[in-house]
C-alpha cells in the first residue's frame, strides 16, 4: 500500500468558491421557485414534478455528503496511519474484502462514502481499494439490511441477493482495478495533483525528508495494492506555516471538500428530476414480467431516480406486485452503486474512463445477478 501523509489542505481560491455557492445557490432557488413559490398556472406540471423530485433528492443526499465528509476529514487528521495498516490483512484480497465491510462502521448511504474514498486515497490506500469501499459501503451497512428486511424480509431471496450480491460486485469491480497497469489513469487529475501536493509538502519537510523519500515510502507496487514501509515518522503531518492550527486545516479541509461535492451533488439532482419527469412510466409497467426485460428496466430506473440504499427498499416496495424478484435485487443493488447523483460525485474523485468501467461491469454484474435470482426464485 503506497504511504501518504495527513494532508495539508490548499484553501479553494476565491473565484472557486463563490462560484460553486453560486451554482448551489441558484440550483436551488430555481427548485424551490418551482415548487413552492410560483403560481401553479405559471408553471407546468412538467417543470413542477422536475423541480419537486430534484429537491427531494438534493434534501435526502445533502446530510449524508455533509457527515461523510466530517468522517473523512476525521480519518484524515485523526487516524493514525499505522494504525490502518495494522489492523488490515496484509493480502489485496482480503483487505478490499475488509474495507467493503467497513460500512457497518460508518453507516451511512452511497452520497456520503464518496468524501470517505477520498479520505482513504488521501490515507495512502489504493484506488482499487477505495472503489471497494464506495461500491459496497451503501450495501452493507446495518441501516440498508435491516431497512430492506422490514421491506422485503426473506421474500424470494431479495435481502439475500442484495447482501451477498453487494459484496461479490464491488469486490470483483475492485478485483478489476487492481489488475489495470499502474500507470491507467483513475484518479481525476483535480484529486492527482492535490495528492502529489501533499506528497511533496510531506517529502520536502525538514522532518520527513528523509523518513519518507529516501525510504520509498509512496512507491506502489505493480499490482496497484501498494506497500507499507514507511516508520511512523513518515506518516506525521506536515510542518504548518506560521501559526496555522491543526483546527484551521480541518476547517480548510472540510470546506474544500464540502465546496467541491456540493456542485456535483445539486446538477445530479436536477438531473435525476428532470429525467425521472420525462421517462413514460407505462413503458416499465409494461415488461415488468418479463425475466429479462424486467431486470433491464429496473436497471435503467435504479439509474434514474437515485434513491439513497437506506430508504431506496421502500420505494420498491411498492412495485414488488409488477415486478419480478430478480428485477427488485437488481433496483436494490445497481442503484446503490450507480446513478446519475452518484456519477457526478464520483467524477470529483475517478476520471472518465474509470466511472465507465465501473458503470459496464456494475451493470453486467447485476443483470447476471437478477437473472440468478429470477432463475432461482
Amino acid at each position: 500500500m503506497s504511504i501518504s501523509t495527513a494532508p495539508h489542505p490548499q484553501p479553494p481560491s476565491a473565484t472557486n468558491r463563490w462560484l460553486a455557492v453560486a451554482a448551489i445557490t441558484a440550483a436551488l432557488t430555481v427548485l424551490t421557485l418551482l415548487t413552492t413559490l410560483l403560481p401553479q398556472d405559471l408553471v407546468p406540471w412538467q417543470a413542477r414534478d422536475a423541480g419537486t423530485l430534484a429537491l427531494g433528492v438534493f434534501i435526502e443526499s445533502f446530510p449524508f455528503v455533509v457527515l461523510g465528509t466530517v468522517v473523512a476529514v476525521a480519518v484524515q487528521f485523526w487516524v493514525p496511519q499505522h494504525l490502518l495498516l495494522r489492523i488490515l490483512p496484509r493480502s489485496a484480497v482480503l483487505r478490499r474484502c475488509a474495507l467493503s465491510l467497513l460500512g457497518f462502521l460508518l453507516p451511512v448511504c452511497e452520497c456520503g462514502n464518496v468524501p470517505l474514498a477520498r479520505g482513504l486515497l488521501r490515507r495512502g490506500f489504493a484506488p482499487a481499494e477505495a472503489i471497494t469501499f464506495v461500491l459496497a459501503a451503501p450495501l452493507l451497512n446495518p441501516v440498508t439490511i435491516i431497512t430492506t428486511y422490514q421491506a422485503f424480509g426473506f421474500q424470494d431471496g431479495i435481502l439475500i441477493a442484495r447482501i451477498v450480491g453487494g459484496f461479490a460486485v464491488a469486490n470483483f469491480i475492485g478485483w478489476l482495478f487492481s489488475r489495470l497497469p499502474q500507470h491507467a489513469p483513475v484518479l481525476a487529475a483535480q484529486l492527482q495533483n492535490a495528492l502529489a501536493h501533499e506528497h511533496g509538502d510531506a517529502c520536502n519537510s525538514t522532518a520527513n525528508s528523509t523518513a519518507c523519500c529516501s525510504n520509498n515510502a509512496h512507491k506502489t507496487s505493480p499490482t496497484g495494492t501498494g506497500t507499507a514501509t514507511a516508520d511512523s515518522t513518515a506518516t506525521r503531518p506536515p510542518l504548518r506555516p506560521g501559526n496555522r492550527s491543526k483546527l484551521q486545516d480541518v476547517s480548510a479541509a472540510f470546506t474544500a471538500e464540502l465546496l467541491l461535492l456540493m456542485p456535483a451533488l445539486a446538477l445530479g439532482s436536477l438531473l435525476a428530476g428532470l429525467i425521472q419527469t420525462a421517462t413514460p412510466r407505462e413503458l416499465f409497467y409494461a415488461l415488468g414480467t418479463h425475466p429479462l426485460y424486467s431486470v433491464l428496466v429496473l436497471l435503467v430506473l435504479a439509474a434514474i431516480v437515485s434513491i439513497c440504499s437506506t430508504v431506496d427498499a421502500f420505494f420498491m416496495l411498492s412495485f414488488s406486485s409488477v415486478f419480478t424478484p430478480g428485477a427488485i435485487a437488481t433496483f436494490l443493488v445497481f442503484g446503490a452503486l450507480i446513478d446519475i447523483k452518484m456519477l457526478l460525485l464520483l467524477r470529483t474523485t475517478f476520471t472518465g474512463r474509470a466511472l465507465a468501467l465501473i458503470t459496464i461491469a456494475a451493470a453486467l454484474c447485476c443483470i447476471a445477478l437478477g437473472l440468478g435470482v429470477n432463475l432461482l426464485v
